[in-house]
């Protein structure tokens, strides 16, 4: 069999790369981070700003807020059969700021979540067909070095 063409499920919102990277803009104006990127205005209420720019966001931040869903949710999501559960994390960006939702790693035993955790992004499977891997970004515990 051959190699699945490795995909973004969502195009131009993350990179592929060995260190991915969310993909947002930053308001020249008022400096405000936005995901995702939008090219119009600035998202600011208090900013009439229309010049943004394409900023690579930060790949490392610590959970604002997290939940574990135990039900597969409708269509037209691609559940795995049999479902399992998977746990979602609000983190907030290191340097920007900023909230970003995403999936938490399966590699995360969702007991040992907890608001303040360090978390970096990472990439994985949301599903795949017969040509494609389609890939998500995730949150992953951030390893100890020492």
């Amino acid at each position: 069999m051959a190699n699945k063409t490795r995909v973004p499920a969502v195009e131009g919102w993350f990179t592929l790369d060995d260190e991915p990277r969310l993909l947002g803009n930053r308001c020249r104006k008022c400096g405000s981070y936005f995901f995702p990127k939008i090219a119009s205005e600035c998202r600011n209420p208090g900013c009439d700003g229309t010049e943004l720019d394409e900023v690579p966001l930060s790949n490392r931040g610590t959970i604002w807020s997290y939940t574990t869903n135990h039900y597969a949710p409708p269509p037209p999501y691609v559940a795995a059969e049999p479902f399992a559960p998977y746990s979602v994390a609000a983190v907030e960006l290191s340097q920007e700021k900023l909230v970003v939702l995403g999936q938490v790693d399966a590699a995360i035993d969702p007991a040992t979540l907890h608001v303040g955790m360090e978390v970096e992004l990472t990439l994985g499977t949301l599903y795949e067909d017969d040509e494609q891997e389609y890939v998500v970004w995730k949150w992953k515990g951030v390893a100890n070095r020492g």
